[in-house]
């Protein structure tokens, strides 16, 4: 596995030659990037402003929005396709999303049906282009109460999903803030294999805060409070042979007031000191 930047999600607004620049100036041997911008880049170029700053690309944010009604999904699943190509030309082979755990019309069984036909669609397109998908379930309770019904949101559930649609290339955005407040336990993550896990966040939780009452974008950097144990998170997917990136995602309303090299360098000193542990 190997740490990689993703501006977007410490609030630092960059094109895909500063964020490798930045990527590469604070220890940073990967960078996400915006796969748009790489197919009007074209794949030449962004290959070569990513070999100017010694960084690799490490993945990009699937990018079209599955929930949509269906002509509108059908015409991004065509777009899907020459974006494909354009990250099978970068050598890019992981994309994530994430899934809410909840729903106000649709009950679990509706729910689930329609997640498995829109991700076994956009999952068949992206296997031909050598791509993986991540999906992310959402930990807190938060998240779901107030709504009618409630949809995935373990670790066990989202791997169900991708088991039941079989094609093959789905896996985990495992986030360490939602494994915790999904109630997850340290031998979940002892049974999983790098098969399994497309992408990784890390991050940390607000000391002080029962699970149950935590809020999904109230977060912490890694190491910060403690609270998760980042640490023995980390170790858990080195055992596991985990082989991407490791991505800081910390929601916290510090890091993004921070002027842009502040905020990089913040998460870089953080990220740094939780690894050798």
């Amino acid at each position: 596995m190997f740490k990689a930047l993703s501006t977007g999600d410490i609030g630092v607004k960059a094109d895909l030659a500063r964020a490798a620049a930045l990527a590469a100036k604070y220890g940073f041997p990967g960078v996400c990037v915006n796969i748009e911008e790489v197919a009007a880049l074209g794949a030449g170029r962004a290959k070569e402003i990513l070999s100017v700053a010694g960084v690799q690309p490490a993945a990009f944010g699937l990018p079209l929005d599955y929930r949509r009604p269906e002509p509108e999904f059908a015409a991004a699943l065509e777009h899907l396709s020459v974006l494909g190509q354009a990250a099978r030309d970068l050598g890019m082979t992981r994309t994530f999303t994430w899934v809410p755990s909840y729903h106000d019309e649709l009950d679990f069984d509706a729910n689930y049906a329609f997640h498995k036909d829109r991700f076994g669609r956009i999952a068949a397109i992206l296997a031909g282009y050598g791509i993986r998908l991540g999906l992310e379930f959402l930990g807190p309770k938060t998240q779901r109460d107030g709504h009618k019904y409630a949809f995935i949101h373990t670790m066990d559930g989202m791997l169900k999903l991708c088991a039941d649609i079989g094609t093959g290339n789905l896996g985990l955005l495992m986030d360490a803030y939602h494994w915790y407040t999904a109630h997850g336990a340290w031998a979940d993550l002892e049974r999983l294999t790098d098969a399994d896990v497309v992408y990784v966040h890390v991050n940390d939780a607000p000391a002080g805060i029962p699970r149950d009452e935590q809020l999904d974008l109230v977060r912490t950097l890694p190491g910060e409070t403690g609270v998760i144990g980042v640490p023995r998170f980390l170790k858990a997917l080195a055992d596991i042979g985990y082989t991407g990136p490791v991505v800081v995602e910390p929601f916290s309303a510090r890091v993004n007031a921070m002027p842009p090299e502040e905020a990089v360098r913040a998460t870089a000193e953080a990220l740094d000191a939780v690894w050798p542990k």
